[in-house]
């Protein structure tokens, strides 16, 4: 579904990506996790296109994406739906407006952009009521919520990338936003990727994860075996947290079946 072969990318003449590969199985929930600066929005800029890799392929389902046009590029994204760092909302736009923007491209009229997004949030928990409420009128957990819902309203993606999603919000909030995650990746079965420093939220949503140190992978496996992991930055990064990662390591199996050898790309390139 996902996949990143070798990628470096710097900024400058300073490395941020190095020899980066990781591959995501379609339906799976990946956390790319690790301190601040290591690299881990990077690769979401990467999957979208927002930058290019120096070196390096980057497939999505099988299409080599470092090898295609820019107008192709615009049809891929639709595929895929995108949570930003603090949920990203246009403080001028109501709710509604915020969760319809990306429909609005899609020759839509009124009534089936109105559909659309009340059946987004719905799904993200949020009353339909509050379509026409801006932004600043709401928590920060709900603004996350409504961002949220634009990712899922936009052409119904097949892939999931949130950047971030609990960062800045209270305890309370985070845990509601992460159980929503959950909630999504089991009901929906999309593709996800989600970038977080916390660990408490990789261990909750993700099926693997893929820890990044100076951009780097480190570590890349089953959640169940980060705790369990022969490197020196891994013990130090999860030290504070030693105890939260034991408790839920005891909750998930070692290892998983081994995933299958990704497929050769159809389009844009040969490997």
């Amino acid at each position: 579904m996902i996949e990143f072969r070798d990628v470096d990318y710097s900024i400058d003449g300073r490395p941020i990506l190095t020899g980066v590969s990781l591959y995501v199985n379609p339906g799976e929930t990946r956390v790319i996790l690790g301190p601040s600066g290591s690299g881990k929005s990077t690769t979401l800029r990467l999957l979208i296109g927002l930058v290019h890799p120096d070196r390096g392929r980057i497939f999505i389902e099988r299409e080599d994406v470092t090898q295609i046009s820019e107008e192709r590029y615009r049809q891929i994204r639709q595929r895929i739906g995108m949570v930003f760092q603090q949920g990203a909302l246009f403080d001028s736009m109501t709710v509604g407006e915020n969760v319809g923007y990306a429909l609005l491209e899609q020759n839509l009229d009124e009534d089936e952009v109105d559909a659309h997004v009340r059946e987004a949030l719905r799904r993200v928990g949020l009353d339909e009521g509050l379509i026409d409420r801006m932004p600043d009128e709401m928590s920060g957990g709900m603004q996350r919520r409504v961002a949220i819902a634009r990712a899922l309203a936009s052409r119904d993606p097949k892939i999931l990338l949130y950047d971030e999603p609990t960062t800045g919000l209270d305890p309370q909030s985070s845990e509601r936003i992460t159980d929503l995650i959950v909630h999504l990746r089991d009901t929906l079965g999309k593709t996800a990727i989600l970038v977080t420093h916390d660990i408490a939220d990789a261990f909750k949503v993700g099926n693997v994860i893929t820890v990044l140190n100076e951009g780097r992978v480190v570590f890349d496996g089953p959640a169940g075996d980060l705790d369990r992991a022969n490197n020196d930055f891994i013990h130090q990064f999860l030290a504070p947290f030693r105890k939260t990662v034991a408790a839920a390591a005891q909750r998930l199996p070692a290892g998983v079946a081994p995933r299958p050898a990704p497929a050769p790309p159809l389009r844009g390139g040969t490997s």
